[in-house]
């Protein structure tokens, strides 16, 4: 029995979110700060920067972005996630650095200096700033943007064997086909989502 009938080089063929992206589709846009506004969102919050001054830092930060997409390029190594974390590492920094000057010519107190110079000392890798209720949100996000892309059963497939973790020889059982053909339409599915996460090399 077919599990699906959507194209299998659908993940390599289709545009991905920041393809799209880079092709000025403003629908994309819209997508793309849907998904990742969030975790700029915390991750200026996690850093102490305040409601307010963190929803104008997550503004600078894509606007950043929309000036540097263009040229941004995946490596094996690298991430979207990390690229846009050190964006908004360096807004945090020059953030406290405004403060921290403000409040030297105004003879402020050290806090300002004190937070500057954390910020100075941050690391380069997002994941020590992003805890797993982050990142599951972040992935949530994302499922909703590529679940259109696929049909009923195969997403059910994805469904069943990753977001709620059953054997895959189950959930064969259940849909009297073969566990390769799960994992086949499993794959599929991640291989699109973490593309449109930007976790993969285009």
């Amino acid at each position: 029995m077919p599990i699906a009938s959507e194209n299998s080089s659908l993940s390599s063929t289709s545009p991905t979110l920041l393809q799209r992206v880079r092709g000025g589709d403003a629908d994309a846009w819209r997508r793309l700060t849907d998904l990742y506004g969030p975790l700029v969102f915390h991750w200026c919050r996690l850093q102490g920067v305040g409601e307010h001054d963190a929803a104008d830092l997550t503004q600078d930060v894509f606007a950043a972005v929309a000036r540097a997409v263009r040229g941004f390029e995946q490596r094996s190594t690298g991430t979207f996630r990390g690229w846009l974390w050190t964006i908004t590492r360096n807004r945090i920094r020059d953030f406290f650095r405004r403060r921290a000057a403000d409040a030297g010519a105004t003879g402020g107190t050290a806090a300002w200096k004190q937070l500057a110079a954390v910020a100075e000392s941050l690391s380069d890798d997002p994941d020590e700033y992003t805890d797993k209720a982050q990142l599951n949100s972040l992935h949530r996000r994302g499922i909703e943007l590529v679940r259109c892309q696929f049909e009923e059963r195969t997403w059910q497939l994805f469904w069943l064997t990753v977001v709620e973790e059953r054997p895959t020889s189950e959930v064969a059982a259940e849909f009297d086909i073969s566990a390769n053909a799960v994992r086949q339409a499993r794959s599929r599915v991640l291989r699109r989502l973490r593309q449109e996460l930007g976790d993969l090399p285009e």
